[in-house]
């Protein structure tokens, strides 16, 4: 099993709008990868290691899938549309990993 993690580093004064995120942009992720997208999670972040600090990442979804190729058979006839939807929630320059499920 493989997790594919999308993370958005904080940044002062960046837009991120986590109501689209959650209701409109990770349900159009799933609709279009059907039952390859086995489930997927939603964090924002609250604060960084230090107190009073911002959070490293403003926001963060993982998306579990069987393997590498079972997600990019999926998610690749619907990158454009996928990708095309981040000017709707935000201004941040997405960091991508995708790992492999050691313990779950």
């Amino acid at each position: 099993m493989i997790r594919f993690s999308v993370m958005y580093p904080y940044a002062p004064g960046a837009r991120f709008d986590h109501t689209y995120y959650r209701e409109k942009h990770m349900p159009l992720l799933k609709a279009r990868m059907g039952d390859a997208c086995l489930s997927y999670a939603i964090d924002k972040g609250l604060a960084g290691g230090a107190p009073g600090s911002p959070p490293t990442y403003v926001a963060m979804c993982h998306v579990l899938s069987e393997s590498v190729e079972a997600f990019q058979t999926a998610f690749g006839p619907h990158a454009k549309e996928i990708r095309g939807d981040l000017e709707n929630y935000t201004d941040i320059a997405p960091v991508i990993q995708i790992s492999e499920v050691v313990v779950g």
